[in-house]
Parts: C-alpha cells; structure tokens; sequence
C-alpha cells in the first residue's frame, strides 16, 4: 500500500457520495417521518458490514432523532437477538432469521428498511419480499449491481459502487442523513 492507493480509494468514495441521490434520500425521510406520525414500527436488518450499519442507524434514530422529535421512533433492529437469529437459524433456516421475526413484530402499514451490499442476500431478499406480500412499505440501500433487492424494494437506493468497503461508508452516510434529518431540522 502506498499513497497513490488511499489517494484512489479516496477519489472513488468522493465519486459514490456524489453520486447518491439526494432527492431519494429527501423522500425516505418523508415515509420515515410517516411512519413515526402514523405510530407505526420501523424495522431494519442487514447481514455483516451492513448489520452493523443497521444498528448504528437505529441508535440514532431511536436516541437522538427520538430525543429532537419529542416522541419516540417505534424502530428495531432485527439483528440484535443471537439466541433468537440462532434459534431461527438451526430450527428453520438461516434464510428465515428476518422473516420470522417480521412474523412476530410486523403489521400492514410498518416500514422495513435493508442494507445490502450484493442486493441478494437470501434471508434479506426473502424477508423483504414477506414484507411486501404483507402490506409493509419496503426500503433498499444496496450496492451497484442492485441485485434482487433493488428489483423488490418500493423504494431504492443504488450506490454506484461495488467495492464493499465503500458502499458500506455510503450506506452509514446515508443512514447518518436520515436520522440528521430529524436532529438538525
């Protein structure tokens, strides 16, 4: 590694913050802010990196966006329980970890938000296409291929990246835009 190689990785995490949609991020904001006046529950749930950023996200949002709203979000992230992903995992399949608690939690009208570097996870892609078949809103933020996600989603975001590292810091970049929307409004 040497200089020239941060300068480039650099350069190419400047090109995929420039390249997010601000106009998408506006109107995810507004379904956010939907959900919170319609009481509704958000839900939000990933696999790795992106699990990570989910739960980044729903700290913020649940603190410190709650905190500056004056009533709380109803959010979740489904990425937390071990015992209950791992229960879920051994006695069904790790493909069902979100669905099946989606099961539990979700009602018609609740919001569910993804991240997805591939867009093809297959516990992400069938949670959120359950979600879809249950009257829930659904939201993506995947990678630059989009994958399954981006095809099933009501709502995307497509970061014109394929490098993991990179569309992760664009996802949390993004997820710090939704709940500062909220703080510093």
């Amino acid at each position: 590694m040497n200089q020239t190689y941060f300068r480039h990785y650099l350069d190419r995490q400047k090109r995929a913050y420039d390249a997010i949609p601000i106009d998408k991020v506006e109107h995810l904001i507004d379904l956010i802010k939907k959900c919170w006046e319609q009481d509704r529950q958000l839900f939000a749930f990933g696999n790795g990196g992106s699990a990570s950023n989910v739960s980044h996200f729903i700290t913020d949002l649940g603190k410190s966006a709650s905190d500056k709203m004056g009533r709380r979000f109803r959010c979740l992230s489904l990425n937390e329980n071990v015992s209950w992903i791992t229960a879920l995992g051994n006695d069904y399949a790790y493909e069902d970890v979100y669905l099946r608690q989606l099961q539990n939690y979700a009602r018609p009208g609740d919001l569910v938000l993804t991240l997805s570097v591939s867009g093809n996870s297959p516990n992400v892609v069938k949670a959120v296409q359950w979600a879809n078949d249950n009257g829930l809103t659904t939201i993506a933020l995947v990678g630059g291929k989009g994958g399954r996600l981006a095809d099933i989603a009501h709502e995307s975001i497509i970061i014109q990246d394929e490098h993991y590292g990179r569309v992760e810091d664009a996802q949390m970049t993004i997820c710090h835009m939704l709940c500062y929307g909220f703080i510093e409004s």
